[in-house]
């Protein structure tokens, strides 16, 4: 409880002050937390829909008074230079964007935490640096899925634990990869109209089905927790809970990875459609190996979930709860100076990846679209390949015809010379590069 302690003084004193950049769901589930949290106050909400933005905190259940002394902007950069603004929270899903927003805030002096994990994935070692040398947090967002498994790993290495497989779960199927914006709401089991009249984002959501997602969160993952990741893309193999350490084990033991400490997802549906028993679609795992006959004796005496030899043992969390506990990450950064999760290393990317035959003279829609999806890969591949990443790849022209399933590469496509966020990734693989080539 020292950390409610420590909120409960500051609800005295002055309250932690927030700027959130974006009042989509991920920040209307922020806002709606708001008003029952003593100690802790969003100053000043951003958005390119001010008038939006003020309509998602009364839906969400603000009090008109509290409505009232907020202040609303589309004015970003100067709403993260306030004062009065000890923590910002960048919560927009745009990479570049939000390459941004993170630097801005740790030149003036702010904790960031990160809910836009694209950027995170973009260039989040660079920028973990940036505010390290600052001296300000660059957290991930608790209570989405990377941070979650973060600390999920952080329980097993600190508990003595070898981490066999770390991840979540999702709903897919092969044939997902080639979802566009015209097939998602079928897999959703909703209809166009429905989507639209609800205001659902199809190329958001498209982002889920395709594995767009699945590929740049177990990448935070990654180079967040030093875990490895697979050779040739993500498998997505079916698995409840109660399999969930049978098969999420070494090749060599029966299990479907290629070698043990490594991120992967697991899937809600079997191949042929039906629906996983037990299946995890919401949670997050860690799948750990027992350091000795005793303590795998213990993890049978206690009912965890284990392998038919014992060693291997699940931990799991059934669902999380996104926007609703990003409370841990903004009273962890601004009451002890810590992040619920951080880049720190250049271990996976996540890298664009055709959908169909692409033709030279086509202009890429990023992710979510009609052309590409990312795509899971180690980040010493995706630089010796020359892959250009999934943050990248939005309103860029292709120079050269791409095959269906085949990564698009900087040498596909023309990039504008004084674009800041090529100009940062590439200053970060250059740094990298010396290291992964080791």
């Amino acid at each position: 409880m020292f950390l409610y302690d420590k909120l409960m003084a500051r609800a005295s004193e002055r309250p932690v002050g927030v700027c959130l950049i974006g009042a989509g769901k991920f920040g209307s589930m922020i806002l709606s937390q708001i008003p029952t949290t003593p100690g802790l106050t969003v100053r000043v909400v951003a958005d390119l829909r001010v008038d939006a933005a003020r309509a998602a905190c009364r839906t969400v259940g603000w009090p008109a008074e509290l409505v009232e002394r907020t202040d609303f902007t589309d004015d970003t950069m100067a709403a993260i230079m306030r004062d009065d603004v000890d923590v910002v929270v960048e919560a927009t899903g745009h990479p570049r964007v939000g390459l941004a927003h993170a630097r801005a805030a740790i030149a003036a002096g702010k904790h960031i935490i990160m809910v836009n994990v694209e950027a995170d994935v973009l260039a989040g070692p660079a920028l973990a640096r940036e505010a390290a040398s600052a001296g300000v947090v660059y957290s991930m967002a608790y209570g989405d899925q990377p941070a979650l498994v973060a600390e999920m790993v952080e329980w097993a290495r600190c508990c003595g634990f070898t981490v066999t497989a770390a991840g979540k779960g999702t709903k897919h199927l092969p044939h997902y990869h080639q979802s566009t914006p015209d097939t998602v709401w079928g897999h959703f089991g909703v209809t166009a109209e429905y989507a639209r009249a609800g205001g659902m984002n199809p190329k958001m959501f498209n982002s889920f089905v395709d594995g767009t997602k699945s590929g740049i969160e177990m990448a935070a993952i990654a180079n967040a927790c030093d875990l490895a990741v697979p050779s040739d893309g993500l498998l997505f193999p079916p698995a409840g809970v109660h399999d969930l350490a049978h098969i999420l084990r070494p090749r060599s033991l029966g299990g479907v990875l290629e070698r043990a400490g490594i991120t992967e997802v697991v899937s809600s549906m079997e191949v042929d459609g039906r629906e996983t028993a037990d299946n995890l679609r919401w949670g997050v795992y860690v799948v750990v190996e027992a350091p000795n006959d005793y303590a795998a004796g213990c993890f049978k005496l206690y009912g965890m979930k284990t392998d038919s030899t014992g060693r291997y043992g699940a931990m799991y969390r059934p669902f999380h709860l996104i926007g609703l506990e990003l409370n841990m990450s903004i009273l962890a950064a601004a009451l002890e100076g810590k992040a619920t999760g951080s880049s720190r290393a250049f271990v996976g990317d996540a890298v664009a990846t055709a959908k169909r035959d692409l033709a030279a003279g086509e202009t890429l829609d990023g992710e979510g679209g009609y052309c590409v999806w990312g795509k899971l890969v180690p980040a010493a591949r995706s630089l010796g390949e020359g892959a250009l990443p999934i943050g990248l790849a939005q309103d860029v022209v292709l120079t050269k015809a791409v095959k269906a399933g085949d990564m698009v590469r900087w040498s596909d496509v023309t990039l504008a010379a004084d674009d800041e966020a090529v100009a940062y990734r590439r200053a970060m693989e250059a740094a990298e590069r010396p290291s992964l080539a080791a």
